[in-house]
């Protein structure tokens, strides 16, 4: 008898699992749940081309319809598992339905934190996580004159330099001192500031929302100082929460996410876990800590580790983390994750905007950030992957071609290091 893959999350990495798994040699059923109507599409654009019209929504499906049948991956649209009954290896349904399964994969993926004031559920109020979301915010938009942006994370400076773009007035709330606080240097939040800035955006730092109050016929934001700030449209990005139900609901570790390990599997041998939902130790922690990462570099790497040790081919998660953001004309990419970073220097010209920012901790090459530098982001990817370790200062000399780290040393390759 064909054994069955059920992947609960029509995902980046739902999608991707059900295809690394076909592609690695897996013959039986594949069968992909979907809480969307929509087959898994494109996510980064939303907040970007989607919003200011200059990505039609037609080239979002990550596949075409005719992948699916080709492969034979059955794909089941607004289907939402409830309960995994692990004892008889079957997940059920929300119409009761039920479905056994040999291999079963978690890509539930996370949902957005809501805002929690009074007037948090009025109709100017827009998220920004799914497709349905991003239609609503883009009607909204084209009739909009004023925006509020609450939090200064990617999402929230995403929607703002987007709206900006359209020519909508925006200011930007963030509780924290600066933008990016959790994931980039001072440095670049300070660079990022004044691109936004620069073009009309206004900021509120140190700002708490208190509430969503009826003004002159529209609304204003009340923050925590009193002050309010009319909108017609408010956009909440305030991080998300990890769809982690499914798996707790069933007696899985939970630790901050679907607790998997180097393979992807969760605490259920059979169950495995890969995306926004999963929480694993990765290679680069610099004390070995868990963590999630909300990424779709993650979410296909990790799936693809998943779908590999569902066949058999045992291969630890050992991917480089990397990041991407597109703000008006400015291409942010990371490689890497700068945390604990001690050191770093700037190759480049900040002038042009056209520059990296390479850190080290204890002289170690950690992390690189690039505006408008793709060459140096795709190095650094290569830089980061390999080992290799240039200096501050052969890095801040423009004159050196890091290239050079690329190719091990001869001496190396004879004694068979690299």
């Amino acid at each position: 008898m064909e054994k069955t893959l059920v992947i609960v999350g029509a995902s980046y990495a739902g999608a991707q699992l059900a295809a690394s798994a076909r592609e690695f040699g897996f013959g039986g059923n594949i069968v992909l749940l979907g809480d969307e109507p929509d087959a898994p599409y494109h996510r980064p654009p939303l907040s970007k081309g989607f919003l200011t019209g200059t990505y039609a929504e037609d080239r979002l499906p990550l596949r075409s319809q005719a992948f699916f049948k080709d492969e034979r991956i059955e794909w089941m649209p607004s289907t939402r598992a409830t309960y995994i009954d692990r004892a008889r290896q079957e997940i059920e349904l929300h119409n009761g339905a039920r479905i056994a399964y040999d291999h079963l994969a978690l890509t539930t993926g996370a949902r957005v934190r809501k805002l929690d004031c009074p007037g948090a559920t009025h109709e100017a109020v827009h998220y920004l996580r799914d497709l349905r979301d991003a239609r609503h915010l883009a009607r909204a938009a084209q009739t909009a004159r004023r925006a509020v942006v609450i939090g200064g994370g990617y999402i929230g400076l995403e929607a703002a330099a987007s709206l900006r773009q359209q020519g909508v007035s925006v200011t930007v709330i963030e509780t924290e001192s600066r933008l990016l606080a959790r994931v980039a240097s001072r440095w670049l939040s300070e660079y990022i500031l004044y691109a936004h800035t620069d073009r009309g955006v206004a900021f509120e730092f140190g700002r708490k929302v208190v509430g969503v109050r009826p003004s002159n016929g529209g609304v204003a934001v009340e923050l925590d100082d009193g002050s309010r700030l009319p909108a017609d449209l408010i956009v909440v990005g305030i991080g998300v929460i990890p769809n982690t139900e499914l798996a707790s609901d069933s007696g899985l570790t939970v630790a901050g996410g679907i607790a998997v390990d180097a393979f992807a599997r969760t605490s259920d041998p059979l169950i495995f876990a890969a995306g926004d939902c999963a929480s694993f130790v990765p290679h680069w922690a610099p004390e070995g800590a868990a963590c999630r990462i909300e990424s779709v570099q993650n979410a296909n790497d990790m799936a693809k580790t998943a779908a590999s040790a569902i066949v058999g081919r045992m291969e630890p998660y050992g991917a480089l983390p990397w990041f991407w953001s597109d703000q008006y004309n400015i291409k942010l990419q990371m490689a890497g994750v700068n945390a604990g970073f001690t050191e770093f220097v700037v190759r480049g010209s900040v002038e042009d905007h056209k520059f990296s920012l390479f850190y080290f901790r204890e002289k170690k090459l950690i992390a690189v950030d690039s505006i408008n530098r793709p060459q140096d982001h795709m190095l650094a990817r290569k830089l980061l992957t390999c080992g290799a370790q240039p200096t501050l200062a052969q890095v801040g000399d423009p004159t050196f071609d890091l290239k050079s780290f690329e190719t091990p040393p001869a001496n190396q390759l004879a004694q068979g290091v690299a």
